[in-house]
């Protein structure tokens, strides 16, 4: 039931498999990591690939990535006065 499934633990990379225990998904991870490798590569490109293709606001200088739009979303650094996204 939906207990049961709260219980279980997802892969972290692929998160389309669950397991009941760290040992049970070394057991699996012979089996597992040729797919688990291919869905976490679809998913980190389904991340990139939803960022704006460009903002009024310019690029990060740290990760090239466009600032968001958000100035909440941004810092300014003390020593260049540059604004970085939140991530760097």
């Amino acid at each position: 039931g939906r207990d049961e499934t709260k219980k279980l633990k997802r892969c972290t990379a692929c998160k389309l498999v669950h397991y009941c225990s760290v040992k049970c998904q070394k057991e699996h991870r012979p089996q597992h990591k040729r797919a688990c490798e291919k869905r976490a590569t679809e998913l980190r490109d389904e991340i990139l690939f939803r960022q704006p293709a460009s903002s009024n606001c310019g690029d990060c200088p740290i990760c090239c990535l466009p600032l968001p739009l958000d100035p909440k979303n941004c810092r300014l650094t003390g020593c260049c006065s540059k604004t970085v996204c939140h991530g760097c």
